[in-house]
């Protein structure tokens, strides 16, 4: 999935783990990232955590895409931070799944929280 996923790879990515319901990832930020304040744009991580939940819903091979999403920003991350990203399964039925995704600086600090929810196809990928 990540071969084909070209906004989770221009983020710069990287798969540390994924099995069933679960996903680990990690990237570094750029000043590229940053908004005007000079901190992470809340769209870099909300999109970080978009990925997490794609990859941990879609492990099981159904086609799996979100219909409802929230994150709540917690700590400030600046330029050239490494990020550790963790999605767990909370719930899955037969047509909808909950995940929620956190999100840790290197400090291991939690930086922010998102919960996702999916609708799981019966078509496979």
């Amino acid at each position: 999935m990540m071969e084909k996923d070209q906004f989770s790879n221009w983020l710069g990515l990287t798969v540390i783990s994924v099995s069933e319901g679960c996903c680990e990832l990690s990237c570094t930020t750029n000043k590229k990232m940053l908004n005007g304040f000079d901190i992470l744009h809340g769209g870099i991580s909300y999109s970080l955590s978009d990925s997490a939940l794609a990859f941990a819903s879609n492990s099981r091979g159904n086609k799996c895409v979100s219909v409802e999403t929230s994150i709540s920003h917690l700590k400030p991350v600046y330029d050239n931070e490494t990020l550790r990203v963790v999605s767990n399964e909370i719930h899955r039925g037969k047509s909808i799944g909950i995940y929620e995704v956190d999100i840790f600086n290197q400090q291991n600090e939690l930086i922010s929280k998102f919960k996702g929810t999916v609708s799981i196809s019966k078509d496979t990928w």
